[in-house]
């Protein structure tokens, strides 16, 4: 745990960073370049090196609300250098100043490991891999090809034989750097390796969930982020409908509803995924003593904020465009990125089974089952 003192100095060294990066947020994400100089701020602010896992969800959404894309791989940079301990035996490396990233796609089990002499040979294609390409160290899961057992991994991002695609085109999450990567025969010493994988341990499960809820402090950045741009357009810009009887859009009783309802939802959903996260991280703290009751609880309340989450995100990034009026549509403003990276990130997976997971818990005592997104 991490003192109150250390907590707030990490959130105030956020805060400097996600006010330069608001600063050309909207220009930046229609250049859609790689996002090294961002990832460099990351690592000269210290962020990079934030420990403590109640800090480390704090920070990502304060980042998140300023620039979605940078608060995505700060999340996923986190949570590489935390699954790396769900495995034991003592060989997961510290953050540092290095930039971790994941090569891991559970649908995409294309790598293929073959044995060699002090270690294994890692081939393959791997279609999505945020960050991977401006990244210090990946994290990788393959197949050995003698026994189809699944293996976890560490690698130089620049090792002999990895290349990157550079082909993450889409229209959010545009500066995440969410390319393929190829392996060519890249060697993979033994003691990079951080274990094989046990699909019956609930320890282990616990990857898959981890992710959701960096997805989900993402999700709830975004809805703050839009808020707060929203929020200062319309004090500033947005002109009273002709009907309305007011001087300014910020005595429309219209207005102030709408705006009401938002923030009363996102700080709802923000509330949710804060408990989500502190009951992952104390299902970690069990590590090997977790059992298969508490670890489907803990499941549950994960999809809820999930669930919430993506709700919330979707509604309120496009909610906040009958805020600020039809000039708000204007290209210079760029509100629509709020939009844009919100639908793109939310299907990373589908919300409705995560809202079946729920359902089936609370109704039947169902358990989520242990895959790589539940």
């Amino acid at each position: 745990m991490t003192s109150t003192d250390g907590r707030q100095k990490w959130l105030t060294v956020a805060d400097e960073v996600a006010a330069a990066l608001r600063v050309d947020a909207a220009e930046r994400d229609r250049l859609g370049a790689e996002p090294v100089a961002e990832v460099g701020a990351l690592r000269r602010s210290g962020l990079l090196a934030v420990a403590d896992w109640g800090t480390q969800q704090a920070v990502t959404r304060v980042v998140a609300a300023a620039d979605a894309n940078i608060g995505h791989l700060l999340g996923y940079h986190y949570l590489q250098v935390w699954r790396q301990g769900l495995f034991g035996g003592g060989r997961a490396e510290d953050g540092g100043d290095l930039f971790w990233a994941g090569v891991s796609n559970p649908l995409d089990a294309a790598l293929r490991l073959t044995p060699v002499a002090g270690g294994f040979e890692v081939s393959g294609r791997k279609t999505f891999a945020t960050g991977a390409s401006v990244a210090d160290r990946l994290v990788v899961s393959a197949t050995r090809t003698d026994d189809g057992r699944k293996v976890t991994f560490t690698l130089d991002a620049r090792a002999e034989g990895i290349g990157y695609a550079g082909d993450w085109d889409n229209i959010g999450q545009r500066l995440t750097a969410s390319g393929g990567v190829t392996f060519a025969d890249v060697f993979v010493p033994a003691e990079r390796v951080l274990g094989e994988h046990d699909e019956t341990s609930p320890r282990q499960s616990l990857a898959a969930l981890g992710f959701q809820v960096a997805l989900a402090q993402i999700y709830v950045g975004l809805a703050e982020g839009a808020l707060a741009e929203a929020a200062q357009y319309t004090r500033n810009t947005t002109r009273p409908w002709f009907l309305s009887g007011v001087d300014s859009a910020t005595a429309d009783p219209y207005v102030l509803a709408t705006y009401g309802e938002l923030v009363a939802d996102v700080e709802a959903a923000g509330l949710l995924t804060d408990h989500a996260a502190a009951a992952l991280g104390e299902a970690s703290d069990r590590g090997d003593d977790l059992t298969v009751e508490q670890r489907a609880a803990t499941a549950a309340l994960i999809s809820s904020a999930k669930v919430v989450s993506t709700k919330v995100a979707n509604q309120t990034t496009s909610k906040v465009f009958e805020l600020c009026g039809a000039r708000a549509t204007a290209g210079g403003y760029a509100f629509d990125r709020f939009w844009r990276n919100a639908r793109t990130l939310t299907l990373h997976d589908p919300v409705s089974y995560k809202a079946r997971e729920v359902g089936a818990y609370f109704l039947t005592g169902e358990h989520a089952p242990f895959t790589g997104y539940s």
